[in-house]
């Protein structure tokens, strides 16, 4: 498996990132998993504007879906002529949500045919994948992709919980939301601190820990990364878009 982040930017884009959108190859066949404001950009500069085989959105904030609405333009007036509806793997309210915010009175069916999440595991093209409800005020997933005998777990949006850690347990990479500062009084069951998710990575005995999520205009990437580390001692990176890593 090949990961490209395409956008990691917490709650809102930053000055230097699109929010959440994470693009996660094999076999040839690419799956995007949340589609973030700003992140459409970073598809075409990255990978390509019809690269996406299928869309999985792991919660309904629009910092991770939002670019789904705008994504609509490019599939159904392409001057080629419309795309076939493009699989996308969301919580039950995503077609509402999402023809709502394109336009009041319309549907978006032919652009996207939806499956609706629920917790258990399931193929989307070569993936293995397994989600699981986290502890975030909405419905959200935690994400668990299987390919040829590695794993990538993806936190989504949490605060700590058993699901993240099962969801993450021994897996090869792990792309975790570290939104709020360590040290201050956070609100609570919504992120995951610096020091939260390295203690996920070390609990669940991942083989390296990738940070996201990070909100730039009120946090601290140094102090973040000092905090994870001061958890777990396996490799650690904070992500950006364009990077790539193999899975």
């Amino acid at each position: 498996m090949r990961l490209t982040v395409l956008g990691c930017a917490g709650s809102f884009p930053g000055p230097e990132s699109p929010c959440s959108a994470y693009l996660v190859e094999a076999d040839g066949f690419r799956l995007l998993v949340d589609f973030g404001s700003g992140s459409m950009s970073s598809l075409q500069r990255y990978a390509g504007l019809h690269a996406p085989d299928a869309i999985l959105l792991t919660h309904l904030h629009c910092d991770h879906i939002l670019d789904a609405v705008t994504y609509v333009v490019v599939r159904r007036y392409a001057p080629e002529g419309p795309y076939p509806a493009l699989p996308v793997y969301a919580p039950a309210g995503a077609p509402d949500r999402l023809s709502a915010a394109y336009h009041d009175d319309d549907t978006i069916d032919d652009v996207y045919q939806f499956y609706a999440l629920e917790p258990g595991t399931f193929p989307i093209g070569p993936f293995t994948v397994t989600v699981d409800r986290v502890n975030h005020p909405i419905e959200t997933y935690g994400v668990r992709l299987e390919h040829d005998g590695r794993s990538l777990c993806y936190s989504s949006d949490t605060a700590t919980c058993d699901a993240l850690l099962r969801l993450a347990q021994n897996a090869d990479v792990f792309l975790c939301e570290a939104s709020f500062l360590d040290g201050v009084d956070n609100p609570p069951d919504l992120h995951l601190t610096g020091r939260e998710a390295g203690e996920v990575a070390t609990k669940a005995v991942v083989g390296r820990l990738l940070l996201t999520h990070l909100v730039a205009a009120w946090g601290s990437e140094a102090h973040t990364l000092e905090s994870a580390a001061s958890a777990y001692t396996g490799p650690i990176d904070v992500v950006r878009p364009g990077a790539s890593y193999d899975v």
